[in-house]
């Protein structure tokens, strides 16, 4: 059992006053057996108007605030604290039927499965099928967890990580030719290999734990991270980092999941101006356990100073 917290800072900057439109957030955790939320907090300036709470179509809680003041600075503040409990993933309680590559999801799973084994990007010459298809044994059987581990293991080991500020995510196909991406690009690619076999997959945002500021091999920390699931009968959604080359839920905190990495954006909104009124943004993602602090910026992509530790209770 490790309790994790975490502080997660957004500002946005404009060179006048702007109004703003509806901002919407995912930041709680989702309650499991393998994680607990404890509290959690959203501090907003200027003083919002409304705050509520949806669960979305996938069970994601989304929180949506309205601010009623125009401002040239809007800052985000979300704190959680939350019991996590590391799952020991490599030996996989699968059923016996899918054990073995390949194998059918029974009636019921289908009817609910469909819409995460569909492949949802262009690949008219089957690159990313191709490329999974490698790690599948010819002539004798391929044993199911052993061929996703080895495809979350290849993207760790042969692509490299590349942090990125633009929005959006980059297509499989791309991340495949360039063999360089995000977090959030390594995950997909990994969803579209998986369900290039047949296999249902789905994107998962959150936060990883880095061990250590300094020095760590760990990548994805200091804002919010990206990995995916893959549903096996009998163990469920298994959780697969091919970023950092984790599975399981290890140093994971999960916040949403989602069909498409669009469905789970941690922070979206909108201002009423010019394009030109926009003056950039900062991110910051402090996590926390044990007396250990990381604090990055992410606008600039290198650590900075620790901040002042934050404890919150519940």
């Amino acid at each position: 059992m490790t309790i994790f917290s975490v502080r997660h800072i957004t500002v946005y900057r404009y060179l006048r006053p702007v109004n703003f439109g509806e901002h919407r957030l995912m930041f709680r955790p989702r309650d499991s057996y393998d994680q607990r939320l404890l509290c959690a907090s959203l501090m907003v300036d200027p003083q919002p108007g409304d705050v509520r709470w949806i669960h979305d179509v996938f069970g994601n809680c989304v929180t949506l605030v309205e601010i009623p003041v125009r401002a040239s600075e809007l800052r985000f503040e979300t704190r959680i604290r939350l019991d996590h409990t590391p799952q020991a993933a490599p030996d996989l309680q699968i059923d016996a039927e899918a054990l073995t590559y390949p194998f059918n999801y029974s009636s019921d799973e289908i009817a609910d499965l469909a819409c995460t084994i569909e492949r949802q990007y262009l690949d008219d010459d089957d690159e990313v099928g191709r490329w999974a298809r490698q790690f599948v044994h010819v002539g004798r059987p391929t044993d199911t967890g052993a061929l996703l581990m080895t495809l979350c293991y290849a993207i760790h080991e042969s692509f490299a990580y590349a942090r990125r500020l633009e929005t959006g995510t980059q297509p499989p196909l791309i991340t495949l030719r360039l063999r360089r991406g995000t977090c959030r690009d390594f995950a997909l690619l990994m969803i579209e290999a998986v369900r290039s076999l047949g296999l249902a997959a789905r994107f998962v945002t959150g936060y990883v734990y880095v061990a250590e500021r300094d020095g760590s091999d760990t990548r994805g920390g200091g804002s919010t991270h990206a990995w995916c699931q893959v549903y096996l009968p009998g163990a469920g959604w298994v959780e697969f980092d091919p970023t950092n080359g984790i599975v399981g839920n290890r140093d994971l905190i999960r916040v949403a999941v989602a069909r498409q990495p669009r469905q789970a954006i941690p922070l979206t909104g909108s201002y009423g101006g010019v394009a030109s009124d926009y003056a950039g943004m900062s991110v910051q993602v402090n996590v926390t356990t044990d007396g250990t602090n990381q604090v990055f910026d992410e606008q600039l992509g290198v650590p900075t100073e620790p901040s002042e530790a934050v404890s919150v209770h519940p």
